[in-house]
């Protein structure tokens, strides 16, 4: 059967149970789709498929606004009445969120696979997250007139596709039976600028990927895609930054200088950027997946923690992964593990329920472990700095001091960005050897050491020029000294504070899980930013999107009131 795409207008879908269980609601997928789907099942360890499925392309969901949203709706057989999984993605229909679809519908769930508003064929200009509450309730909406729609709903998806079903938990339809978000924002605001400073290489990079998207297929998609770090050069260390991104973004992305122009997260431009009332009213099942090198990891996290808190049905899985290996190297168990919660909430069957609530890797040993809550029990361990850069257990004395010049900012080395190749974990030895890099180092280990949780520099800083940053990181430093990042943070000064005057900061890094090996070495960073993965600190009181000024910082941190806490488990 012709796929019925009819994109000159609506669709009326009025298929009904007993269509659906004929087999006429759409075309069967071919052979080459056939045998992906098995390779598929082989690559990800997943059950055997329950039952064939048919697809029927381009059906066309009317907006309250009086727009559209191209939807493919995947229809198992012979599995009717069947739950619903509901996939909106800004990202087209196709290769690999399609993968996923298939999957959830060969193996008795009906799919709905939706391009957002401005994307693959729905109407209307792209407007990133501002429409994703409305538009899902209205997808919702639609669904209820569908007489092959049986009540059951989840919602499923990662990063974008994360926030977009955050946005739809905030008035929870009455039908929505699980969710599961992988790396998915609920706050886009706290997203770009939760730090003080605007994510500057993941936001630049996601808008040239977003606006071009449509322009590039194949081979050429490909290309552009490769050729991403030469075209950003100049919006990356370019300056002011609303102009210098223009020559690579081309006009195509008009939300990139909105969002560097409101650089306060309390603004109300940011208000549909916010859906933190989801966690405060959602009671719905949710399994939330994270990554430990994922810059959404902090929003993750606290997701978790208020679920829990007020008592709503939360499981939680973090993996090893940067952002982007969730839909390579992770999406296997993350596959597995979503079939296995949405087959546990929304189907008849008796399901094996989840065998803990917290599931985690430890970096180091490298190995999975469950728990019965995030943060585990856990010690406290202070390790101070010492002069000649030691970390010790005891009060240390003395100063450092260096120069921070934006002119020649501090690079970003590896951490929790979406760029692959420069992002996750990587030997830090080049970047310390900088002059506006501290380092401080511990004995080596007389045993394992477990962390588990989020380390806290508490550090006693003066500055001599009040607009400025500091960037910490905890490294692993192994017996032949290389040293592999653990975890970090950046905090932006309070301007107003005086230059000169003591500051004593709490600087909480992304949690993590991670066993030091005895013989290795403790080790903390200290240094005045992280560019391109945070835009540097200028120096200066101009707005972060027009500035052009540079002016240098030198910043003295007194030793004696200075520490990093770490949340351990003795091994």
């Amino acid at each position: 059967m012709a796929e019925p795409t009819n994109f000159g207008g609506p669709v009326h879908d009025t298929t009904t149970w007993a269509d659906a269980a004929r087999h006429v609601a759409g075309s069967a997928p071919g052979l080459g789709t056939r045998l992906v789907d098995k390779l598929n099942q082989r690559l990800t360890g997943l059950p055997p498929t329950r039952n064939r499925y048919t697809v029927r392309f381009g059906l066309r969901i009317p907006t309250r606004d009086g727009f559209e949203l191209v939807t493919d709706h995947y229809i198992p057989r012979g599995k009717v009445p069947a739950p619903t999984i509901l996939i909106r993605s800004p990202y087209g229909r196709t290769f690999p969120i399609n993968l996923t679809a298939r999957a959830f519908a060969a193996r008795g769930y009906h799919v709905l696979l939706q391009s957002c508003r401005g994307t693959s064929g729905s109407t209307d200009r792209l407007q990133p997250m501002v429409k994703e509450a409305d538009d899902g309730q209205d997808t919702v909406e639609w669904l209820r007139s569908r007489q092959w729609f049986d009540g059951r709903l989840a919602t499923y998806g990662g990063s974008y596709l994360g926030f977009a079903q955050w946005a739809l938990l905030q008035d929870p339809p009455k039908e929505l039976r699980a969710c599961v978000v992988v790396v998915g924002p609920h706050d886009m605001a706290e997203a770009m600028y939760g730090t003080g400073a605007f994510r500057l290489h993941d936001f630049l990079g996601w808008s040239d990927a977003a606006a071009s998207q449509e322009q590039y297929h194949g081979a050429q998609r490909l290309r552009h895609m490769r050729q991403a770090e030469q075209r950003l050069h100049d919006g990356l260390y370019g300056l002011p930054l609303a102009e210098a991104a223009e020559p690579a973004l081309e006009g195509a992305a008009p939300w990139y200088r909105e969002w560097l122009a409101h650089s306060t997260p309390t603004d109300r431009f940011w208000a549909d950027y916010r859906a933190e009332k989801a966690l405060k009213k959602s009671t719905v099942p949710t399994l939330l997946v994270g990554a430990w090198q994922d810059g959404f990891l902090e929003q993750t996290m606290e997701q978790y923690r208020v679920l829990r808190d007020r008592g709503v049905e939360v499981a939680l899985t973090v993996g090893p992964w940067t952002h982007l290996e969730t839909v390579g190297k992770g999406s296997p168990l993350i596959t597995r593990e979503s079939l296995a919660w949405l087959d546990q909430h929304l189907s008849t069957d008796a399901k094996a329920e989840r065998k803990s609530p917290v599931r985690i890797f430890v970096t180091g040993p490298d190995e999975w472990r469950d728990l019965p809550e995030w943060p585990p029990a856990t010690e406290e361990r202070a390790y101070h700095l010492d002069d000649d850069g030691r970390l010790t257990e005891v009060a240390g004395a003395g100063q450092s001091t260096f120069r921070y010049d934006p002119a020649d900012p501090t690079p970003a080395v590896g951490g929790r960005m979406f760029a692959p190749k420069i992002n996750g974990v990587h030997d830090n030895r080049g970047l310390e050897g900088r002059d506006d890099v501290l380092t401080f180092t511990s004995e080596p280990l007389p045993r394992d050491m477990e962390l588990l949780g989020a380390p806290v520099a508490e550090l006693a800083v003066a500055v001599d020029n009040p607009h400025a940053d500091v960037f910490v990181r905890v490294c692993d430093v192994d017996g032949r000294g290389k040293s592999n990042n653990v975890t970090d943070t950046l905090l932006r000064l309070d301007p107003s504070v005086p230059a000169g005057s003591t500051r004593h900061l709490s600087i909480e890094m992304a949690p993590s899980a991670h066993r030091f090996a005895a013989g290795h070495r403790v080790r903390l960073q200290v240094s005045g930013g992280a560019h391109p993965r945070y835009a540097r600190n200028h120096g200066t009181a101009e707005p972060p999107d027009t500035a052009t000024t540079l002016a240098p910082t030198v910043f003295t941190v007194h030793h004696v009131e200075s520490h990093v806490m770490l949340r351990v488990s003795p091994v």
